[in-house]
């Protein structure tokens, strides 16, 4: 066997500490898989925690074994011995029940005593029984045992990572995946990569695991992964890691039997030229319909037109309406996309509704298919599946960003209709507590952010808008507006975001394209281009034509725009490499944008990153090889830099000074084309470096030195440009805070409330300031942590999340919500800070809104965000 030393070196120091631990506790040398843990930490973090448990004394006990015990962290590929459970103690097997941070709890609170000579079976079951909130469990186990066992805060730190392997004893853990979280998790961790690595549970000695049969237990992660997919059937470890991950998708799973239906494949529209000969790309030839089939009608209607809401509370509701009758009522949307895994098979893309296909059908297409079924593959489990990511629905008013409004003014938009539309965003912006549709207007785009729309409901239900808690939030909200409009969201009329496809009906000239909206198809000149363009030509100026054919396959199914699949190359395409896999393309028919605008030529490829070598994941000599390398490539994934970013950035530097050049310098402004064309490529290069395998760098002669001051970084000069001026006119205008100090409640407010009732709830307010403290403290994920905490107190009070699916009395819901207002706003007004209403807005927002409207002897008339944008428009 291989020395791990030689298959995972790790630096001297670390090296020689992990000997020396492994001489004094008389432990076995750490395998591969521990050693690749220790690399990924770094040699700092290594050498801190192997110094720790180099001052831990091994107990007694054999269930304390190895501070890296082989038998539990081995080769990846690896089935696991089970070892006996008679070296697991009643006790240590009951905690496992527990949930793993209140059980570290227990263990660190016992310091280095064993648990079985501190706590019985019974005091554990009490612990358990209890039930409590994290924070009142850490201070009972603290009042009954962690003041009496542990010495000082360095004694418990000292031996952490011995109780995490001891709770770890009971279950083997093993790499299975990984993935790139994208800017939205840099940005939440940024003393961190953004790479999320995940450890799945493989085997367990725990006896609470083994209640219920475990279907991974006996399988090697190989195994595991061939549930979802056959993902070692793919070209390059760089795909590999890129379409397993697929299995991370937010998604949800329609009810449908995949075994019931009829995925036919179909082949992809090839581009052609004027002798109806195939283009090349690359010895490959350039296709039309780049991520895109069909779905019966049947099918499609199973897919709930509610999907915007669908992915967390209203998500089970929806689905128990997409069956029987209430499907057969309702129009399919006209495009979902999709996942697809079936039978080791995996499909990634969009499906359109075609009502010419029989029930029960789905066509996909080569492009679509990422991942091949393994035929020599024998065993017959796999979670098969058709799970929505999104669907093609009504767009609300679209905004502009940084790269477009550069690219139209590039194109011959004066900077004036930028402006303009500014002002008419910052007037909204100020006008919010004095004018409700301008209140409305700003809490609708914003809806998202502000609990499900509650300052909009709070609006109409004739709150008034100087009401501290709602005046609090549309401060808020009108700071949110104002953060946007400085990034160049600016609101713009006659403007959309549709989902792409391609024609059906092969009518379309290439110049053309269909869009659907509300009404049905328009006509005439529309813009389109795709985020995140940067090239020049990526804005196309194309003719929406009407389609009669099109009916006969979608219907009265709506929103999408539909591409041609004549031509030499496809439109998408031209626009940032575009596909049909999901983009969304920006369209507008705003007239004064069509009158002032003229396209530059198409993107072309000028500049190529060359292509990585790599082995097929089937050329791998062992599993345990392949394993070694996929997690070679999550530790070079994590230290890779952020080539995106640095190209994008010094593409708008250079942007920015073309702009302001404008007529001027001739030759200057053609070699910055030049610069800003080669790294408008390596950006292209970078966006799909993580399935190419591509090793992509800005050379130091293309990055930017200094940056418009709007960029907001370090070395920056001051811009003239539309977007410097759009920046500092708001940052010139932005208000002072001004602290609200009048705490007076609503009058009609002040009912009787049973005293039961008001004692009940400001201890539960009390309860909850504390459990939401501790969650906006607890690491990466504190958003998520806090919406579990109001989601609790939601269901304390509607017995259900939301207020339409309670079965409590009304009486009973108003009393509880008046007393949740009334604790709220007392302990707001006795700190002096009115964000602290917020809480009985979050949490009874809907019935304090409907008890409003009753009290003014009014009725409440349901209304959707959409249909309100589109009162106001």
């Amino acid at each position: 066997m291989a020395d791990p030393s030689t298959q995972v070196p790790l630096p001297y120091s670390v090296e020689k500490l992990l000997h020396k631990i492994s001489v004094d506790q008389a432990q076995s040398t750490a395998d591969p898989y521990a050693r690749r843990l220790l690399a990924s930490l770094g040699e700092e973090m290594s050498l801190d925690i192997l110094r720790r448990i180099a001052l831990i004394t091994a107990p007694d006990d054999a269930s304390y074994k190895s501070p890296i015990p082989q038998h539990r962290i081995q080769n990846p590929c690896s089935t696991p011995e089970r070892a006996t459970a008679r070296a697991i103690s009643p006790q240590l097997s009951v905690l496992s029940e527990l949930e793993f941070r209140k059980a570290f709890l227990i263990l660190s609170y016992i310091g280095r005593k064993k648990l079985e000579d501190v706590m019985s079976v019974d005091e554990i079951l009490k612990l358990k029984n209890l039930d409590l909130p994290m924070r009142l469990f850490e201070s009972t186990l603290w009042s009954d045992y962690g003041n009496k066992l542990c010495d000082d805060e360095k004694d418990r730190a000292k031996v952490n990572t011995m109780l995490i392997l001891a709770l770890f004893k009971l279950r083997s853990a093993e790499h299975a995946i990984f993935k790139d979280g994208g800017k939205e998790d840099k940005k939440k961790m940024k003393t961190s990569s953004g790479v999320r690595c995940y450890f799945v549970r493989m085997e367990s000695l725990a006896p609470f695991d083994e209640r219920e049969p475990y279907i991974l237990s006996d399988k090697t992660v190989h195994e595991a992964r061939c549930l979802f997919m056959h993902v070692h059937m793919v070209a390059s470890m760089a795909k590999y890691a890129a379409r397993f991950s697929l299995i991370l998708s937010k998604t949800i799973k329609l009810p449908i039997d995949l075994a019931s239906v009829h995925i036919e494949r179909i082949e992809d529209i090839p581009c052609r030229d004027e002798n109806d000969c195939v283009v090349y790309d690359d010895g490959e030839p350039r296709i039309h319909t780049d991520g895109t089939g069909y779905i019966s009608e049947d099918l499609a209607v199973k897919c709930p037109k509610e999907f915007c809401n669908a992915k967390d509370r209203t998500l089970k509701r929806i689905l128990d309406q997409v069956g029987g009758t209430e499907a057969r009522r309702r129009e399919p949307p006209l495009l979902i996309q999709c996942r697809i895994f079936n039978n080791g098979c995996a499909v990634k893309g969009t499906l359109l509704v075609n009502r010419k296909l029989p029930p029960k059908t789905i066509q996909v297409r080569p492009s679509m298919i990422k991942v091949e079924t393994d035929s020599s593959y024998r065993d017959e489990q796999s979670f098969n599946s058709l799970e929505v990511v999104a669907i093609s629905h009504k767009p609300r008013k679209a905004t502009l960003s940084k790269n477009l409004i550069a690219l139209l003014c590039f194109g011959g938009v004066p900077k004036d209709f930028f402006l303009e539309l500014l002002a008419n965003a910052i007037e909204d912006a100020r006008s919010v507590f004095s004018d409700k549709r301008a209140a409305v207007r700003v809490a609708l785009n914003h809806g998202a952010i502000d609990d499900d729309f509650t300052t909009t409901r709070m609006i109409l239900a004739g709150i008034p808008l100087d009401e501290p808690g709602l005046r609090y939030r549309l401060s808020h909200l009108a700071k949110e507006e104002r953060k946007g409009l400085k990034g160049g969201r600016l609101p713009i009329s006659e403007s959309f975001y549709l989902m792409g496809t391609t024609d059906p009906t092969g009518v379309l000239n290439s110049d053309e394209v269909c869009v659907i909206l509300e009404n049905g198809q328009i006509s005439g000149e529309v813009l389109v281009y795709r985020n995140p363009g940067l090239h020049f030509g990526d804005i196309h100026v194309l003719n929406a034509v009407y389609v009669k054919d099109l009916e006969n396959f979608v219907g009265n199914a709506k929103f999408a725009i539909f591409f041609s699949t004549k031509g030499r190359r496809s439109v998408a395409s031209e626009i940032a490499n575009g596909d049909f896999d999901g983009d969304m393309y920006w369209v507008s028919r705003n007239p004064q944008l069509l009158t002032s605008f003229k396209p530059s030529k198409p993107w072309e490829r000028i500049y190529s990153t060359p292509n990585a070598c790599s082995k097929k994941p089937s050329e791998f000599s062992s599993k345990e090889e392949l394993e070694r390398e996929y997690f070679q490539l999550f530790l070079s994934t994590c230290k890779q830099r952020n080539v995106m970013g640095v190209a994008a950035d010094s593409w708008l530097a250079f942007m920015d000074r073309l702009l302001i050049l404008g007529d001027c310098r001739t030759d200057e402004k053609e070699q910055m084309k030049k610069t800003m064309l080669n790294l408008v490529d390596i950006y292209y290069d970078a966006l799909d470096a993580s399935k190419s395998g591509k090793k992509v760098e800005v050379p130091d002669e293309l990055r930017a030195e200094m940056f418009p001051h709007y960029m907001e970084r370090v070395s920056k000069f001051q811009s003239t440009s539309v977007l410097g001026i759009i920046y500092d006119t708001v940052q010139l205008g932005q208000p002072e805070e001004s602290s609200i100090e009048d705490f007076t409640k609503l009058s009609c407010f002040d009912v009787e409330i049973p005293d039961d009732v008001k004692l009940r709830w400001k201890e539960g307010y009390d309860d909850y300031r504390k459990e939401m403290q501790e969650a906006l403290n607890s690491g990466n994920e504190p958003n998520h942590a806090a919406d579990e905490v109001t989601k609790k107190y939601k269901k304390m009070l509607y017995g259900a999340l939301e207020l339409e699916e309670s079965e409590r009395k009304m009486e009973d819901i108003y009393n509880d919500a008046l007393a949740i207002y009334h604790a709220t706003y007392d302990h707001a007004k006795s700190k002096g800070e009115v964000k602290k209403c917020n809480f009985a807005w979050k949490v009874a927002g809907p019935a304090l809104c409907k008890f409003y409207t009753m009290k003014q002897s009014e009725k409440s008339i349901a209304c959707s965000p959409s249909v309100l944008r589109e009162l106001l428009e």
